[in-house]
């Protein structure tokens, strides 16, 4: 039997455990391995994690790294994509503020869609991403109630500065904010085709819906708290630890542990040794805030977790992930509110999903794309008996 054919072998024994590890289709913008973490396009995530988030976005769509001449001639091309349409603005207006952020990032996606869409595959992908900044910066500024005075988009800067012109924080250090926020985005672009948010774009925009629809369900997908919002609820945790005394950490760890409360910011479903990308934060906060309150207690559970859940044999990775150290850069860098991080991380995924769906309508099965999504699901033998 080849490869091929067993990846198709399945047996009752796959059903209802959410399609994990069922292969459904290939993926051309990135893959995780047990060792390295993700990869985007064959270049390991500690190669990328430096690189402007323009230059990833290119290497996501175009499948390779630009040139110098390719990398201006993209940064133009996407600030002349940027211009957000008034409409979006007038409808965050009307929204409530306790929304949660995420919801009001879906309306904002879905309204930039009903103002402005070509169509066109790419077009649209692109035209999305380019936009994102903007649509960020006045969720934070309309949900705040920071409505006045808010700065017109400079479209001549980079998409992590237009974002921080519109947020236009006070007391903060937008360089390094840029520098957080930048390798934040590029981190976490892109993960292999099965995760949850990605998979449900897709699914979403096989059936012909708009980049902008696939976008917000993908959005949705990203924002409960088994997926996305874990990098909110990890910040959370961090701050309920209160202190970066190893004796008093592992005493914390060890009773949610006994609680039977999750350890935030640990495991990971491939990796078998700590998340690359965990590692890039973690050298990036060592620079920029080694004193920090909380990066001091991460650095202390990054030590101490391992350790205490290595002694479950049942747990094949008890590694540091992607989660632990995001939110207290963000944190330190002047973005406070736990509850936005999961937006930051859906600003990221816009560039991965939006390629794999182009690459899915049309460059798969040699441009003719990827059918619309009909998984089979089997009658149980009860409901069998009430239709005989």
């Amino acid at each position: 039997m080849s490869d091929g054919e067993k990846l198709l072998d399945l047996t009752t024994s796959h059903l209802n455990t959410g399609m994990r590890g069922v292969p459904v289709g290939t993926c051309r913008t990135s893959y995780v391995t047990p060792t390295e973490g993700v990869h985007y396009c064959g270049y390991p995530i500690n190669e990328l994690a430096m690189l402007a988030p323009e230059d990833v976005i290119y290497l996501l769509f175009y499948k390779e790294l630009p040139n110098l001449e390719q990398s201006v001639s993209f940064r133009e091309n996407l600030k002349s994509r940027g211009a957000l349409p008034p409409t979006v603005e007038e409808v965050l207006a009307t929204l409530p503020v306790d929304g949660h952020p995420m919801d009001w990032l879906s309306i904002g996606l879905h309204t930039m869609g009903m103002s402005n869409t070509t169509n066109d595959w790419a077009e649209d992908a692109l035209n999305l991403i380019a936009r994102m900044p903007r649509l960020m910066g006045l969720i934070f500024r309309y949900r705040e109630g920071r409505i006045a005075n808010i700065p017109e988009d400079d479209l001549t800067l980079p998409l992590i500065a237009r974002f921080t012109n519109t947020l236009d924080l006070d007391n903060v250090d937008k360089a390094v904010m840029n520098r957080v926020l930048s390798t934040y985005l590029v981190l976490h672009m892109d993960h292999g085709g099965g995760n949850l948010s990605t998979f449900a774009g897709k699914a979403i925009a096989s059936g012909h819906a708009t980049v902008y629809s696939a976008m917000a369900g993908a959005m949705n997908a990203l924002s409960g708290p088994l997926h996305g919002r874990a990098n909110q609820s990890c910040f959370e945790f961090v701050q309920r630890i209160g202190t970066s005394d190893p004796a008093e950490v592992e005493r914390f760890v060890r009773g949610e542990l006994e609680a039977k409360r999750p350890i935030f910011g640990f495991g990971h479903a491939v990796l078998r040794t700590e998340d690359p990308r965990a590692a890039a934060q973690f050298a990036l906060g060592e620079e920029i805030c080694p004193e920090d309150e909380f990066f001091r207690i991460i650095r202390v559970l990054r030590e101490v977790a391992p350790r205490v859940l290595s002694e479950n044999p049942r747990i094949s990775n008890p590694n540091a992930n992607v989660d632990i150290a995001s939110g207290t850069l963000l944190n330190y860098v002047g973005l406070n509110n736990p509850e936005y991080y999961t937006t930051f991380f859906g600003w990221a995924r816009t560039a991965g999903i939006g390629a794999q769906i182009v690459d899915e309508r049309t460059v798969m099965r040699n441009g003719k794309g990827v059918p619309i999504y009909r998984p089979k699901y089997i009658a149980e033998e009860q409901s069998l008996r009430h239709i005989e």
